[in-house]
């Protein structure tokens, strides 16, 4: 969307949103900076950071970009400009824009990402999952990844 800053109805310093599925916190937004465009409905975020939850109100993961866009009516947030998924396990993603959307609870990309682990190392060029990344779904992926037993062996 990115409208001209002067054009914004309002300008927020310091902006926190909660996101949240019938009273259970699903996500936490901070921006340093937020221009509100009314009309449109969304906010143009400055250095953003999203902290994810799972149904039991435990965190998930930190997102983090250099802006973003949130969409007020929808609830879909996209980050750009260096995003960095940190997970609990201390796992890793980068890419360039990640798309989350609320009424899904989902984050995705179209664009190359690349994720990180203790034992994996992926590549792919876009992905849908969860914001904890226990049930992902990527296209044109190569890596590798730690052992597993096949069954029966």
């Amino acid at each position: 969307m990115q409208e001209a800053a002067d054009s914004a109805d309002q300008l927020m310093i310091g902006l926190t949103q909660y996101m949240t599925n019938q009273g259970v916190r699903q996500a936490f937004l901070q921006a340093d900076s937020g221009f509100i465009y009314e009309n449109s409905g969304h906010i143009e975020l400055k250095k953003i950071r999203v902290t994810f939850f799972a149904q039991t109100g435990a965190q998930t993961s930190v997102l983090t970009g250099r802006e973003g866009t949130y969409n007020m009516r929808t609830g879909q947030m996209e980050a750009r400009g260096d995003v960095l998924v940190v997970m609990t396990d201390g796992a890793r993603l980068t890419t360039s824009v990640l798309r989350y959307d609320q009424s899904k609870n989902e984050v995705s990309t179209d664009q190359h990402y690349v994720y990180e682990s203790t034992d994996r190392h992926v590549d792919g060029e876009g992905f849908t999952s969860d914001p904890a990344f226990t049930n992902i779904r990527t296209q044109g992926v190569r890596g590798r990844a730690g052992r597993f037993t096949l069954p029966g062996q």
